[in-house]
């Protein structure tokens, strides 16, 4: 992936995320929560998109 396409990607989930901050009526709570998921969700696609994080399907958790 180039790193073009990585800030186009970013640019595009930052506004959208401040979009959605803005303009939709929703609960302090609840959007605390979308704002950590998307966090969450965006670091792992980073992490997976420049070699450091692995086949996430390949792990296993408990025995």
């Amino acid at each position: 992936m180039s790193l073009i396409n990585l800030v186009i990607t970013l640019v595009v989930v930052g506004v959208g995320l401040w979009a959605v901050n803005t303009y939709v009526p929703m609960d302090r709570k609840i959007k605390s929560i979308l704002n950590l998921v998307v966090v969450i969700a965006v670091v792992v696609w980073l992490l997976r998109a420049l070699g450091v994080l692995g086949d996430i399907g390949g792990m296993r958790i408990g025995g």
